[in-house]
Formats: structure tokens, C-alpha cells, sequence
């Protein structure tokens, strides 16, 4: 089985693309970065999925990204936004430069497993509009990989695999449903509580509400509170 590293943030994208990897026959080494978030439910989250799909491996990383704060999600004087999920504009729960981050440090762990496969569950369908989620983003950093690293100048090509990136969260759920992914085990809210439960009104939580709504399955979210 090839080796892949898989960005694994205990959500239900991340959560599918691992499953979606697992089923291609890679051996998933999956990584979590604790980068300073508002919450560790989404880590524990993480570790259950990676156990539950059989990841060959799983470490989390620490970088305190809140010494820049600059986001919701990482300065905790800067409120979560709940009151819709915005059309126009990148929204205050984007986090300067995450992505680029949690891929270079997926990147750096692929060199020493001898990995050409990077797997990242970037969506630019149902998101809320992040700049590193795009596609054209995506095919640069593996430009940059390629360009950057022993493995790409020795000839071993690294690919960045972002299989659910032009698809619906529906879409998503499906798949992933037919994968056998336990979506109670995921959290996607940006201000979970301790025990992992959704607030149900942030943007996260909207849009994976509207994805099983649309998908026409059961929400397995647990909130601790009714859903807006």
C-alpha cells in the first residue's frame, strides 16, 4: 500500500477524504494540527475517526498560531459570527495563512514517511469562502512541493489530492455515508463544547446542517443547544 499523508481535522470533510484515501489503498498517515482553536473537541474528534477508519498512523502537531490572533477562531476577544453565513467577502473565521501551514507540515511528514501523496478535504462548493480553499491555491502549492522539497527534485513527484473540492456538502455526506463514516464522531463547529457539541448557528454548523438537509439523511450532529 502507498503511503499518504491525510489532513485530518476531526470534521466531515476531512473525516471523508480520509475514507475516500483508505478506499483508493493508500495507507493513510493521518495529521491534526492544534493550531490554538477555541476548542480541543475537534482533536479528540480526530483521534475517534482516525481509530475509526483505520488510519495506519495519527499525530497531532501544535503551533500557537493565537501569538497572530487576527481570526475568530484563534483571538478569543473576536467574536464567532452567528448570524448567517455571509455571501459576499471572506468572513472573520478565516485564519491568516492556516492552510498554507497545515499543508507544509503534511508536506514535511511525507518526505520522511517517503509519501508522494498528500491528501486535503478543501471544499469550494459549500464553504464559506476562504481563499486557501480554492482550487487554483491547491495547484500551486503542489507546485510549490515539487519545487521545494528533496523528494521533488529527485524525481519522486508529489501530488496533492483534493477529491471532494468541486462537490456539495451533500455530495459529500453521501459519499461518505456509503464509506461507512460515522459523522457523530466528527465535530465542524468553530465553538463546540468540551464534550464536542454544536452551537448550531455559526457558519460551520449551518452549512453541514443544510448538507444532510439536502442530502435527505438524518443530521448526526450532537447540539447543546436547538439549532437555528
Amino acid at each position: 500500500m502507498p503511503n499518504a499523508v491525510v489532513l485530518l481535522s476531526g470534521g466531515l470533510d476531512s473525516a471523508t477524504v480520509l475514507a475516500m484515501a483508505r478506499q483508493q489503498g493508500y495507507a493513510c498517515h493521518a495529521l491534526s494540527i492544534d493550531y490554538g482553536q477555541r476548542h480541543r473537541a475537534e482533536l479528540d474528534a480526530a483521534a475517534n475517526v482516525a481509530r475509526a477508519l483505520g488510519a495506519a498512523g495519527h499525530k497531532t502537531v501544535s503551533i500557537d498560531l493565537t501569538a497572530f490572533g487576527g481570526s475568530a477562531l484563534t483571538d478569543a476577544a473576536i467574536a464567532v459570527p452567528t448570524g448567517g453565513v455571509q455571501k459576499q467577502g471572506i468572513p472573520i473565521t478565516y485564519v491568516p495563512a492556516r492552510n498554507t501551514i497545515m499543508l507544509s507540515l503534511a508536506l514535511a511528514w511525507a518526505e520522511v514517511l517517503g509519501a508522494q501523496h498528500l491528501f486535503f478535504g478543501a471544499n469550494a462548493v459549500d464553504y464559506s469562502g476562504y481563499p486557501d480553499c480554492r482550487p487554483e491555491y491547491m495547484r500551486a502549492f503542489e507546485r510549490l512541493a515539487n519545487l521545494a522539497t528533496k523528494a521533488g527534485v529527485e524525481g519522486r513527484r508529489l501530488s496533492l489530492h483534493t477529491p471532494i473540492i468541486a462537490m456539495s456538502k451533500a455530495q459529500i455526506i453521501e459519499l461518505g455515508l456509503k464509506l461507512g463514516v460515522d459523522y457523530g464522531l466528527t465535530v465542524s463547529c468553530y465553538q463546540a463544547d468540551a464534550a464536542g457539541r454544536a452551537c448550531g448557528v455559526c457558519d460551520s454548523c449551518r452549512l453541514r446542517r443544510a448538507g444532510f438537509e439536502a442530502a435527505g439523511v438524518a443530521d448526526q450532529t450532537r447540539y447543546f443547544s436547538a439549532p437555528a
